[in-house]
């Protein structure tokens, strides 16, 4: 109980804080252009940024480099097995942005893949007909209710998020994040702490795996590493918010896979 109401107050925190730096125009709606959101804290993000990378080339990047070599089909079953997790997330945030046939959708496929799939290692439900829609989170559900972004902010191991999702995030440790309940908040017999945290570690591997090459090259070609991640980050966040995979501006991030700061 107290872990919760210091979640709670921090969250409340940071929601002031987003909505002071708003006040003056700061606050961008969601249908602005990513290049207006404001990188209030640089000097600490390129800091925090600097850690990250250190911890990518001492645990990430090697474990990754290895990861990728193992062969396709357990590849495949790793990534459809933490995309059906993520379901517990994206189908309650359908619900609050009031898709609810995604909502119903989803709830089939996790269903489905979790029972007939071996714990959604085998994605039954696309051979079912069953649509495979987009990842969302309670970020993109306070975007889509008009609350702006705030401040860029990279945040340790975790990487580049804004103020609004890095407080929404907030949520899935309070009751929003139905696998966090059942493995940190309610130790089953079944499920432990370590289960909720490998698998986000995991993610993290896969995350990198699949983005290796494109990581790579960026960092080598970038004159700014630190703003070039920034500037694809926004668009791609912005481009999951509004459920489109156009191209915001002129940078093309389609090398991405997927980028995640849950």
């Amino acid at each position: 109980m107290f872990r919760k109401l210091i979640i709670i107050a921090v969250a409340t925190f940071i929601f002031a804080f987003n909505a002071n730096a708003g006040s003056d125009g700061e606050i961008i709606l969601k249908k602005n252009k990513p290049n207006e959101i404001k990188d209030c804290f640089e000097n600490l993000n390129r800091a925090t940024f600097a850690f990250n990378q250190v911890i990518d080339g001492v645990i990430f990047k090697p474990v990754s480099s290895v990861y990728r070599v193992l062969p396709s089909p357990i590849k495949t079953g790793v990534s459809n097995s933490l995309d059906n997790l993520s379901n517990l997330v994206t189908i309650p945030n359908n619900v609050l942005q009031g898709e609810l046939r995604k909502a119903g959708v989803n709830s089939g496929r996790f269903i489905i893949n979790t029972t007939i799939g071996i714990l959604g290692l085998i994605d039954v439900a696309q051979h079912l007909g069953l649509p495979e829609y987009e990842k969302e989170d309670f970020g993109q559900s306070l975007a889509t209710m008009g609350v702006g972004p705030g401040c860029y902010l990279v945040l340790p191991v975790l990487g580049p998020s804004t103020v609004r999702d890095a407080t929404a995030s907030v949520v899935n440790f309070i009751g929003g994040d139905a696998w966090y309940n059942v493995t940190v908040n309610n130790d089953t017999q079944h499920f432990s702490d370590f289960d909720y945290y490998a698998s986000k570690v995991t993610s993290g591997i896969d995350f990198r795996a699949k983005n290796f090459d494109s990581i790579e090259n960026l960092e080598k070609n970038s004159l700014d590493f630190y703003a070039s991640v920034k500037s694809l980050y926004l668009q791609d966040r912005q481009q999951k918010i509004l459920n489109t995979n156009k191209i915001i501006e002129t940078q093309d991030d389609s090398d991405w896979e997927e980028i995640e700061t849950k």
